[in-house]
């Protein structure tokens, strides 16, 4: 058995209705809120009238910021000076993978009032982050990101020169994740295809990463399970299948949890200079991606390290995705590939060119993909094999 650390969780509370407890969890830490919402979802939301009400019989009169695209160290930055005046006990966020990042990094730096530009790694001085951050409560609205769950803050700044860095350390682990169901009920079609993917290859490249531990594999298989049984009717039939809900809530909570201790690989290696480099939603760069990277993976592992413990892994999943055992490890494999590829058309995920990708820009990104989440790869692919993979999903 490898060695293996354990990097510390929040507190959870999952369910449908658990929302209802927020207000009350966000008063143990004292009486001025910040609360961090996404564009405009939560305030159209039933659940924003019942959080309210429950700030009113608390005597507190919390202060909003709205992040209405993904988190630019620019965002971070205007927000943490612009509330220095501010004494806050907790922050709270509220929202998708964006508003969640971009109130974890605020938390963070509120106190102290440095630029998020000193700890954003392979960015400028990496400073190590010393603290102290605000208390910081997370309620995921969607499920997909897992970022209630972890120690990254992803933030991004789009364009040519661009980049998608983390600001990440223990101190940023959100206090409690507050983990509610019910907020699936209203999330579009193309975000329950695009996070869902996401969370599937969290879990996915968590299992097969080369930090896995005995720990976190059962984590992983658990929550492939529940995807396996209410994705696509979730995307289906959304707000009619409170079941499958539940069961998306739970997997997107156990994919961050699983990434924190295990890192990525190949799928979110992409997604970092994609990400920047074009408008291109990360739950699609995860969805679009995740069939012919699980192929690239097994056939050079077949090809250079034919007994790979990956190999075995990547059976595994076949089996638990498509709920049946294959009559061999390689037919598995088969059918997890296939599998992957028929979700990725019943989801209606964009190919990279949508988003204006083209052949010539294509090593410009393989140049850029190297990152921490490439290094947890079960296997170091070579600059070829990645252009074909982005190729094929042209």
């Amino acid at each position: 058995m490898n060695n293996f650390s354990i990097a510390r969780i929040p507190r959870i509370e999952f369910g449908t209705g658990v929302f209802s407890k927020t207000a009350d969890i966000c008063s143990q830490y004292g009486t001025k809120f910040l609360v961090i919402t996404g564009a405009n979802s939560f305030k159209n939301n039933p659940n924003s009238a019942r959080l309210q009400s429950d700030f009113k019989r608390l005597g507190v009169k919390p202060v909003y910021f709205s992040v209405t695209r993904e988190p630019s160290p620019q965002i971070v930055d205007e927000a943490v000076a612009h509330f220095s005046g501010h004494e806050f006990d907790v922050v709270l966020g509220i929202g998708g993978g964006s508003a969640l990042d971009a109130a974890k990094a605020i938390a963070g730096l509120l106190k102290g009032k440095q630029s998020v530009m000193d700890y954003l790694e392979g960015v400028g001085p990496e400073l190590s982050y010393q603290g102290p951050t605000v208390p910081f409560i997370a309620v995921p609205t969607t499920a997909g990101t897992g970022s209630e769950a972890t120690k990254n803050a992803v933030l991004s700044v789009q364009g040519n020169d661009g980049f998608k860095k983390s600001f990440r350390d223990d101190m940023l682990v959100a206090e409690y994740a507050i983990v509610d169901p019910s907020f699936l009920s209203s999330c579009p079609k193309s975000v329950i295809a695009a996070n869902g993917m996401d969370a599937l290859t969290q879990l996915l490249e968590s299992f097969v990463s080369t930090r896995s531990n005995p720990l976190s594999d059962p984590l992983a298989i658990s929550g492939l399970g529940m995807i396996k049984d209410s994705l696509l009717s979730l995307y289906e039939q959304r707000n009619e299948n409170h079941e499958a809900m539940e069961m998306m809530a739970y997997a997107s909570l156990l994919s961050g949890i699983c990434l924190a201790q295990t890192g990525l690989g190949s799928v979110h290696g992409l997604a970092s200079p994609l990400g920047a480099f074009y408008p291109v939603p990360h739950g699609v760069v995860c969805g679009t991606l995740v069939a012919e990277a699980t192929k690239l993976n097994i056939k050079a592992l077949m090809s250079r390290e034919p007994n790979h413990s990956a190999l075995k892994k990547y059976a595994i999943l076949g089996d638990v995705l498509c709920g049946k055992q294959g009559s061999s490890q390689n037919e598995s494999r088969e059918n997890l590939c296939a599998l992957l590829g028929s979700w990725t058309e019943r989801l209606n995920l964009q190919t990279l060119s949508s988003y204006g990708l083209s052949e010539q820009g294509i090593d410009h990104v393989v140049a850029n993909c190297r990152g921490s989440s490439m290094k947890t790869n079960p296997i170091i692919l070579n600059d070829s094999e990645i252009r074909g993979l982005l190729i094929a999903r042209l």
